[in-house]
């Protein structure tokens, strides 16, 4: 937990700045990927999913050390060899897990989140489920606890293999020669990212490209047939915290809507978008079925509407690296603070993005997460023991300044200058 949040402390900062670059470079260029309300949405969804997994709330099924024990049928040292040997593993593992989801409708719901963008950049390699709450990852790692690998050599293997999978996630790199044999390049990806007929379902593989190749699932990127990005049941929403729980909230009322029996049993582990046919009837859905001719969803916003989206990114990224560099300090303070402290920044991010969506109740979201922000202030009489780097007087004004004019900005834009939702067909949509 901790040394996770000190490695997030690091990573953090990179990642941005490296989006916020792909932004000025498509700028430079003419060829701007990136849109400001959808980056401030992956970016959002980022903060949710290290949040969520800095304070462990993902139940873990702890069986490793358990399969190494009784499973192993050798030894193994950390050396080299057995890095790069379990890098392959988890590799192969990840492909699984990832086909998976793609193919399982209850699976599908872990994953959506990662497709719900409409563009291609690196903000979007961000966009990570909150909503996976047990770790099947464990269980098809027997591979590795039979070879005998130790624990330490998976802690620090996965997140190395889960951040190599950021930097293919642009569409500025075109096809890389020899590299495209070998590993996932940002043409493989594009690919997986499309709702295009020919490329649905494809190239799964995490880092090395051979498993499609291996498993009947690769597809290279065709120049006749641009990739269009997305999910085919839109989002239509930029807060990240709906669109992890839209599929499976979808699912739950087919399962309670539908006559049939067997379908309310079944229909979880049916091919994913599975729908019984008499709810499909009753309550259909919105659903892209042209991929070249549909809205992209956006929200038409003022100059003030964008730089208070920005002012409330930046606040959230302080707030959340403040936690995970001070998490051991807070747990000894009161072990219950880390978890409030997380309900504030899932607030946080849910009274962002709910403004960003033009929603009507976004006040009362805003006044729920600024009324915690001042509890804490008052009831601690500290902001979870930042007075130890800080004057506390002069802190605390600025924290109550901020909430305060946070209430006042958000209800004068939700009334005088809300995000209008573009519902118009603006053309054909731009791959």
């Amino acid at each position: 937990m901790e040394a996770y949040g000190h490695i997030l402390l690091f990573a953090m900062p990179a990642f941005l700045a490296l989006v916020l670059f792909e932004k000025w470079w498509g700028w430079r260029k003419g060829f701007d990927t990136v849109r400001t309300m959808d980056m401030i949405s992956s970016l959002s969804s980022g903060v949710t999913n290290v949040t969520k997994d800095v304070l462990g709330l993902a139940i873990a099924i702890g069986i490793y050390p358990f399969m190494v024990k009784y499973l192993a049928i050798t030894s193994i040292e950390n050396t080299l060899i057995v890095y790069i040997l379990t890098f392959i593993i988890i590799d192969f593992n990840g492909y699984w897990v990832h086909r998976l989801s793609h193919h399982v409708n209850l699976f599908w719901n872990l994953h959506v989140i990662h497709h719900s963008s409409e563009e291609f950049n690196l903000a979007c390699a961000l966009r990570q489920s909150i909503s996976s709450f047990f770790n099947l990852f464990t269980v098809l790692l027997l591979p590795a606890a039979i070879l005998g690998i130790p624990e330490q050599v998976i802690a620090i293997v996965g997140p190395i293999q889960l951040f190599a999978q950021f930097w293919y996630h642009t569409r500025h790199i075109n096809k890389m020669g020899f590299l495209e044999k070998i590993l996932v390049t940002p043409s493989h990806h594009r690919v997986h990212h499309a709702v295009n007929p020919e490329y649905m379902d494809k190239n799964l593989s995490q880092i090395f490209i051979i498993w499609d190749k291996l498993f009947g699932t690769f597809q290279e990127e065709l120049k006749e047939v641009p990739p269009v990005y997305g999910i085919t049941r839109p989002a239509r929403t930029w807060n990240p915290i709906r669109i992890n729980f839209q599929h499976l909230w979808l699912m739950i009322k087919d399962a309670w809507h539908t006559s049939n029996w067997k379908d309310k049993f079944t229909l979880w582990f049916k091919p994913t978008g599975y729908r019984p046919a008499d709810v499909a009837a009753r309550y259909p859905v919105d659903k892209i079925e042209d991929v070249y001719h549909f809205t992209k969803y956006d929200t038409k916003t003022s100059p003030l509407f964008t730089a208070w989206s920005w002012i409330q990114l930046v606040m959230v990224l302080l707030f959340v690296s403040y936690l995970f560099g001070q998490i051991a300090f807070i747990n000894q303070l009161d072990a219950s603070y880390i978890y409030w402290y997380g309900a504030f920044v899932f607030l946080t991010v849910y009274a962002m993005t709910d403004l960003m969506d033009g929603n009507k109740y976004a006040f009362i979201w805003e006044l729920l997460r600024s009324g915690l922000g001042l509890y804490f202030l008052f009831d601690q009489g500290d902001w979870f023991g930042l007075q130890q780097w800080s004057g506390m007087d002069s802190l605390k004004l600025i924290l109550v300044g901020y909430f305060a004019m946070s209430l006042i900005v958000t209800l004068y834009l939700t009334l005088k200058s809300p995000a209008i939702p573009i519902k118009e067909f603006t053309g054909k949509s731009q791959s």
